[in-house]
């Protein structure tokens, strides 16, 4: 069936977490509204490891994506809570765009500067990135001078997803109805391709299996986010607005799915894409396999990394669009600490810190089980302190039993 042992190694990791908090917890972590609140908050993390994802295979690092989050959602804040009613008035129905396209703006133009500076001026990342930690974290507490900014538009408020945030039950089933669709689809587009070339494919079965995996795994996941109700006083609010009859039961309005996950599943398939079915993809494999040989080889090194942390950059910003709309506020300590977090998903997804080596759907299984984690540790009541030794002797383990597989299969 062509599956990745490691990946295989992640889902039953993932698996023994959610069991092991669901019985800890009294079947409280294994519930509709616990898994809604888990897809939210990994949602921003996700979004950034699959950059992250890029700057590892190419032998670099990134430690300034939390400050470049923070400062990009200060900015987006700031546009949409202070400039644009001036311009447009308050509530405007173009303010989200606006601002969201601002904040991509600036976060390219940061990933830019640090690309080339990396790339061009041959500063190492590591120093280039810690650096940016440092100052970009420091823009965020001067763009506001520590302030706070609040409310933010409320159709921005959606990307963060919450009550409001979310898609309803039917067009949930109408997204999974879509994504299966896709699974089929490029299942069968995959296997026709492969015939083309005469490379070898897996048994029909094989393939029916996978994909019926995955249809599953989409069905169960819509179940159980139409699983949970809109509490009894927002759905009276959502019946007051939209003149809908109460029964004497009340309103039974399921969530459905959030939109910060419609996001972060755009996000997976155009990074897929973009690293596994284009000529950009190649090369950034290709610089971290042997940067010298890519150089010989024609590839423009310098100019990839900089487009890489372009990429990197652009992440950034969509994933402070998610994480101040969930909070409905942009304050200066938003993104602390997430660099770890998205190096540490990046890593336990199977990155390998050596370069060459990493996917996508590894980075956001990663960051799913940093966030199950978190969220476990959290429902058990320990303290955060105790919180973060075991999640860094997590990222510890989990590099060492990578470079246990890699040795084991002849990998460098």
């Amino acid at each position: 069936m062509e599956v990745d042992t490691r990946l295989l190694g992640m889902i039953g990791a993932l698996l023994v977490i959610w069991i092991g908090f669901d019985l800890f917890t009294d079947g409280r972590f294994i519930t509709p509204r616990n898994l809604f609140n888990l897809s939210v908050q990994t949602a921003s993390v996700a979004v950034m490891a699959c950059g992250m994802v890029l700057i590892i295979v190419t032998r670099h690092i990134d430690l300034s994506v939390g400050s470049v989050l923070g400062v990009v959602a200060m900015v987006m804040g700031v546009v949409q809570s202070d400039l644009l009613p001036e311009i447009l008035g308050y509530e405007h129905p173009a303010t989200w765009i606006v601002s969201l396209l601002i904040g991509i703006g600036v976060g390219a133009a940061i990933g830019c500067l640090q690309g080339v500076t990396v790339g061009f001026l041959g500063v190492p990342a590591f120093i280039v990135t810690l650096g940016g930690y440092l100052v970009w974290r420091g823009a965020a507490w001067w763009v506001t001078q520590g302030r706070t900014v609040a409310p933010l538009d409320s159709t921005f408020q959606l990307m963060g997803g919450g009550i409001d945030g979310t898609i309803g039950a039917t067009w949930s089933w109408v997204f999974a109805a879509i994504a299966i669709l896709a699974i089929l689809g490029g299942t069968a587009y995959g296997r026709a391709r492969r015939k083309s070339f005469d490379f070898p494919v897996k048994p029909l079965w094989a393939e029916i299996v996978t994909a019926g995996i995955l249809s599953a795994l989409v069905i169960a996941y819509v179940a159980t986010m139409n699983a949970y109700p809109i509490p009894a006083r927002a759905a009276l609010r959502i019946a007051e607005e939209q003149g809908l009859p109460v029964p004497e039961g009340g309103l039974d309005i399921a969530h459905g799915v959030p939109i910060p996950i419609l996001i972060v599943a755009a996000v997976a398939i155009a990074m897929t894409i973009l690293a596994t079915r284009t000529r950009f993809g190649r090369y950034v494999f290709a610089m971290g396999g042997n940067p010298e040989a890519a150089s010989l080889a024609g590839i423009n090194v310098k100019r990839m990394t900089a487009a890489i942390f372009v990429v990197m950059g652009i992440l950034c910003a969509i994933s402070a669009a998610i994480a101040s709309a969930r909070l409905q506020s942009a304050a200066n300590d938003l993104g602390t600490l997430d660099e770890l977090r998205v190096i540490a998903a990046a890593v336990i997804g199977g990155c390998s810190l050596a370069g060459g080596v990493g996917t996508i759907y590894g980075a956001l299984l990663g960051a799913l089980v940093m966030q199950s984690l978190q969220s476990g540790m959290a429902l058990i009541g320990i303290d955060t302190s105790l919180q973060s030794i075991i999640i860094g002797i997590v990222l510890v383990l989990a590099v060492w039993i990578d470079h246990l597989y890699r040795r084991r299969h002849g990998a460098h």
